[in-house]
């Protein structure tokens, strides 16, 4: 067995979820990602092959203690290899748990084949269930292919299903207690996220964006929320039971109400860059030494030694805070 070393930082903290940008490609446009037009994508040839993205994933588990793994974007679907790499990280060690994170368009064709590879829960992005709004969001007439991907990753198993929605101020901001609603009804898990400094257009102003206090304002109006039993740990969102439970609710407040002292993730760029931080500035370049030849404990040094220059928190409130060059679509979430 591989002798294992954790992905540790000066403040303690302990990465063990790993998230894995497959794609900076996207087939929508939401307005607060994205311009209409797109984004230049990477070249071809920057971006990791199937075989690096899963030696990466083995080298993290393997020798630095990742036990959860998301795949994630821009959107993991349009990445063809993707049913494959999920059957291959599977195969390095069944018990990491796997999961997806997607705007579910194509969804419906490949949650079974997902789940047979052993894909184990997804998150999807949607922020609203009116046709009008989410097309004037997403600048696509999609929301019927989303509701259907949803369905059928609930028939395969891939659940809990999470919903994870942006509000936007002035465009669905008033559409939360609908949305919960529906969730509810659906089965399905909802998660309200407030809006980050990671536009593609750098326009985010905290003067727009819907807080925390006042996605409770608009849910409190219909519904009783007290905070869950079950503690939060490293989870970003904070749990509220709904009108008594079982169903419950989300809350994202990465601005407002920052968790950077128990986070436990870490990112890697489909071009093979680590990021220590989702609002980081700095990364550290591990498709260099894989494609140099480097050993597998060669790269988990480098790997290593990227998470120990991870700050105490994102600094969204600080006065010299800067937005990382790279919109969410190239991050990954």
């Amino acid at each position: 067995m591989p002798h294992t070393r954790p992905l540790s930082d000066r403040y303690g903290r302990v990465a063990t979820d790993l998230r894995v940008s497959l794609t900076d490609r996207c087939n929508l446009r939401c307005s607060y990602c994205m311009p209409a037009e797109g984004l230049d994508w990477l070249p071809d040839d920057s971006v990791l092959t199937d075989d690096e993205v899963v030696r990466l994933i083995r080298i993290g588990v393997e020798l630095l203690g990742i036990r959860e793994v998301r795949f994630t974007g821009g959107e993991p679907l349009v990445r063809r290899g993707l049913v494959d790499i999920v059957r291959r990280t599977h195969e390095i060690d069944p018990t990491v748990e796997t999961s997806l994170t997607t705007n579910a368009l194509g969804l419906a064709r490949v949650a079974g084949a997902l789940a047979e590879a052993g894909l184990d829960r997804v998150n999807v992005s949607l922020d609203s269930i009116r046709r009008e709004t989410f097309h004037a969001i997403t600048r696509r007439d999609r929301l019927h292919d989303v509701l259907e991907g949803l369905a059928a990753a609930r028939a395969a198993g891939l659940g809990p299903v999470k919903v994870n929605a942006v509000l936007m101020r002035g465009q669905n901001d008033h559409e939360a207690a609908e949305l919960l609603r529906w969730a509810i009804a659906e089965g399905y898990q909802l998660r309200f996220i407030e809006q980050m400094p990671l536009d593609a257009q750098h326009v985010w102003n905290r003067e727009q964006m819907v807080t925390a206090d006042e996605i409770f304002e608009h849910l409190e109006r219909e519904f009783d929320l007290v905070p869950a039993a079950e503690p939060r740990g490293s989870a970003p969102a904070e749990l509220f039971t709904v009108d008594g439970g079982p169903a419950t609710v989300g809350v994202i407040a990465s601005v407002t109400r920052p968790f950077c002292g128990d986070c436990d993730r870490v990112r890697l760029t489909a071009d093979g860059q680590v990021r220590n931080c989702l609002f980081a500035r700095e990364e550290s370049d591990l498709r260099t030494a894989l494609r140099a030849g480097a050993s597998d404990e060669v790269i988990a040094e480098r790997w290593v030694v990227a998470m120990r220059g991870k700050r105490a928190g994102h600094g969204i409130d600080d006065p010299t805070f800067l937005q990382p060059d790279r919109p969410m679509s190239a991050i990954g979430g």
